[in-house]
């Protein structure tokens, strides 16, 4: 029976062209929808990916997570901050630094534009950033503005190098989160704090009073406070202007009226100090001052004494560990460090002695040596024997913190008194002050004038890695990457050029 469809002359036949056409409309109409569910789901996914998505630090220092510290105050910012990234593209230091800040930017809740300069490329617009800032950006370095107040960190004050006098030191530590939040701080704050560097009292030489101010003096540029150098002979009293003051390795006494301004200073509706005490000196009045606030340097000397096969060996270097009890030290609590030269023992009131009570002060012991260290009375012999009537032994605390008037509330613990006292000298050398050590003294200042929220920020240190590969295990790499890896993909090209050739 002949095909309908065909026969032009049957009364149900269906004229082809009439046929396709409905047919070439609904898959056109399909192939349409499928493209633009196809979009739609493409542009929908890569959206949710923007928004939603998680970063991995896989550095082996960690470099770039930012601190608890950072975060909870970059999740407090109240003001828009812009941060220009003005370094040339060469630079050794570029990339760590992009990195960093663009975990700022990310966690900024959108407070903080960052924005990146070659000054070398884009001249134009670093001439525009130089006109609008006043600043020369003459080095490379991070510009931070918030408002009328502006701070530039120069590229050296992001890493800590190698101590020693060569030109070309050695790059130890990274320390770009604690420079930044630190400008940040100041940017936001839009004030300098201020430290009395107490000066004419002494010290091991004059080298290490020059040392001392100079290291402080960095710390403060760093953590927005400045230092100024002050002769308590030549003034009649610390001001309320003074954040702070810093007393470090005095070898002379204070006299009377020097001990009461500082005594009058401390009993203030608020006060920060910060002593690092000599052991060789001869400070009676300020021996009896700390004595009365539940500090009592015991005159002794730290140290391991042994007998070896070479002779009697007495180390004075103390090793020595930060306390986990204590929040300004929480960070370094892990960490071992080394107090060089000298130092002596403290002995520290405990939380029910009545005096304490009664003064409304608390002592907490900030930093004790390791166990294998005591404190020796005779510490001039040859080898010295621990004697239990005399000596002081494990835990021997080397540094604590001194807190008047401190209440639970947290909103009003701005008023009251602070101080840190150390019985080592050393910690500022230029010489021989390593990191954990610049770490301390700067958490200590920050405690001490009540800025918790730049405490725990510590520097990252840099590593070098070398990997040493055999002559077999170069073989092995040379077959994989030259002969093996190549000899696939042109197997798998025959393959397909086989399959078509037998369709």
């Amino acid at each position: 029976m002949p095909d309908p469809t065909l026969d032009p002359s049957a009364p149900d036949a269906i004229p082809p062209a009439a046929e396709a056409m409905p047919r070439r409309l609904g898959i056109g109409i399909n192939v349409f929808l499928q493209v633009l569910l196809s979009l739609a789901l493409f542009v929908g996914i890569n959206r949710l990916n923007y928004r939603y998505y998680s970063r991995f630090d896989l550095s082996p220092q960690q470099t770039f997570t930012l601190s608890q510290a950072t975060m909870n105050y970059l999740s407090k910012l109240t003001r828009d901050v812009e941060i220009h990234i003005v370094f040339a593209r060469d630079s050794k230091l570029y990339g760590e630094v992009q990195t960093l800040l663009e975990e700022y930017r990310l966690h900024g809740k959108q407070r903080i534009k960052l924005r990146s300069i070659d000054p070398v490329r884009d001249i134009e617009r670093a001439e525009s950033l130089k006109t609008r800032t006043g600043l020369s950006l003459a080095q490379n370095g991070i510009l931070i503005t918030s408002g009328p107040n502006k701070r530039f960190i120069t590229e050296e004050e992001l890493v800590i190098r190698e101590a020693g006098t060569g030109t070309e030191k050695k790059v130890t530590e990274f320390r770009g989160e604690d420079a930044v939040t630190s400008a940040l701080v100041s940017v936001m704050e839009g004030k300098i704090r201020r430290f009395y560097f107490i000066a004419g009292k002494g010290a091991r030489s004059d080298e290490a009073v020059v040392d001392a101010l100079s290291a402080v003096t960095e710390i403060g540029r760093q953590q927005n406070f400045e230092v100024l150098p002050v002769n308590l002979s030549d003034i009649t009293a610390i001001t309320m202007h003074a954040d702070g003051i810093i007393l470090v390795g005095a070898r002379y006494d204070l006299t009377e009226r020097e001990l009461t301004m500082i005594d009058d200073y401390w009993m203030g509706k608020r006060a920060g100090i910060l002593m690092l005490l000599d052991p060789n000196r001869s400070t009676k009045n300020m021996n009896q001052w700390l004595e009365g606030l539940g500090v009592k340097p015991r005159g002794d000397r730290v140290l391991l004494a042994q007998s070896t096969s070479t002779g009697a060996k007495k180390e004075f270097s103390v090793q020595a560990e930060f306390s986990r009890e204590v929040p300004f030290t929480q960070h370094l609590s892990t960490t071992v460090t080394t107090f060089g030269g000298q130092t002596e023992s403290l002995a520290l009131s405990g939380p029910d002695d009545p005096r304490m009570k009664e003064k409304s002060i608390t002592v907490m012991p900030i930093v004790k040596a390791v166990d294998s260290f005591w404190g020796e009375t005779q510490f001039y012999d040859d080898l010295p024997v621990a004697d239990e009537n005399e000596d002081a032994f494990p835990p021997v605390y080397v540094g604590a913190s001194v807190e008047r008037g401190a209440v639970n509330d947290e909103s009003k613990r701005v008023d009251s008194s602070r101080m840190v006292v150390v019985s080592n000298p050393t910690l500022l050398d230029k010489t021989s002050m390593i990191a954990v050590n610049r770490d301390f003294i700067a958490a200590s200042l920050n405690w001490i004038i009540n800025r918790e929220k730049l405490i725990g920020i510590t520097s990252k240190p840099k590593m070098a890695y070398r990997i040493q590969l055999t002559p077999k295990q170069n073989e092995i790499i040379f077959w994989i990457t030259s002969i093996a890896l190549p000899g696939v993909v042109l197997l798998l090209g025959l393959l397909v050029w086989a399959g078509r050739r037998a369709a």
